[in-house]
């Protein structure tokens, strides 16, 4: 009874991260048109990025607190989860945000999808050793052709390196770290709670820092249209934390990372069918629809273990 309901948890979190995968390319395309109504309005990267993660931090914290009467597993009870929950909110949910987009403002937006994608690589370099996680013979195929079919996707052939591109491979590393100490606390705490302090506590950070820059300025003056988008991509992004959380906490740190690079083929879809840009190169989606195979066939071998 105890094995099979294991392989249930397990086999729900292949479900839950084929689902954050969706909605994170979702999200990467309902992005740029948030991003262009605020540049358009006069307001910086940062201060949308602030008001989006803001909106989905106090959903996610009402989503927690509603959580917390029926678990026990609510609450930190340490003081190193209660650490280990803060460096998640720095390191996850504020200063690789800066960083990244920051980096964008410097970099091409080619070579930042692709750097961003190599986050699988990262996660598998840290989770093998740090929580003891089995890589098997389709993790390393998924890997290498998730990664392939990125850079065939986007183009990219040499990757030149500036400070935009060093910034935006620095948000890349501090979000693997932030997958390791989310699934360590996951051991213990409930998906809600992590979710909830990774935006609550990053997005005090972030108004702190947006405010302090001058990130904010003319927000006051926004058309509703501009925060219609607020809303729509804050709701998309307190989706794809919630479900991210808890598809983290039901398999594999390398598993939920590689799955979600599929969600490329979803943004790839939705650009070419609502913008009308030319598909992507047909090599790399096919290479990264293997990839995607092979990343479901590892978990499947990882249950069956």
């Amino acid at each position: 009874m105890v094995a099979m309901d294991h392989t249930k948890h397990r086999l729900s979190g292949r479900v839950v991260a084929g689902g954050t995968a969706v909605v994170s390319g979702f999200s990467i395309f309902l992005n740029g048109y948030g991003v262009a109504a605020w540049r358009d309005a006069g307001v910086s990267a940062a201060g949308y990025t602030t008001a989006k993660n803001l909106l989905a931090a106090v959903v996610l914290g009402a989503l927690a607190l509603a959580a917390a009467r029926r678990t026990r597993r609510s609450t930190p009870t340490t003081t190193s989860q209660r650490i280990r929950l803060v460096v998640v909110g720095i390191i996850g949910g504020a200063v690789p945000f800066v960083l990244f987009f920051e980096g964008l403002t410097r970099a091409s937006s080619v070579q930042a999808a692709f750097i961003h994608k190599t986050l699988v690589i990262w996660v598998a370099l840290l989770a093998v050793p740090l929580l003891r996680e089995k890589l098997n013979a389709f993790h390393l195929a998924a890997i290498g052709l998730l990664v392939a079919g990125e850079a065939a996707m986007t183009g990219v052939d040499a990757i030149s390196i500036g400070v935009g591109e060093l910034m935006i491979f620095a948000a890349t590393l501090l979000w693997a770290v932030e997958v390791v100490i989310a699934k360590t606390l996951l051991r213990d705490l409930a998906s809600s709670t992590v979710a909830a302090a990774r935006m609550g506590i990053g997005s005090v950070a972030l108004v702190s820092w947006t405010l302090a820059s001058g990130g904010g300025n003319g927000i006051t003056g926004l058309p509703p249209s501009a925060w219609m988008w607020v809303v729509i991509t804050g709701l998309a992004l307190t989706a794809y934390v919630g479900t991210w959380c808890l598809a983290l906490s039901r398999a594999q740190a390398v598993d939920v990372s590689a799955v979600l690079v599929i969600g490329a083929l979803v943004t790839a879809a939705l650009r070419t069918g609502f913008t009308g840009v030319a598909a992507p190169d047909p090599l790399g989606l096919a290479l990264i629809a293997l990839g995607g195979v092979a990343a479901v066939l590892a978990m499947v071998r990882t249950t069956a273990r």
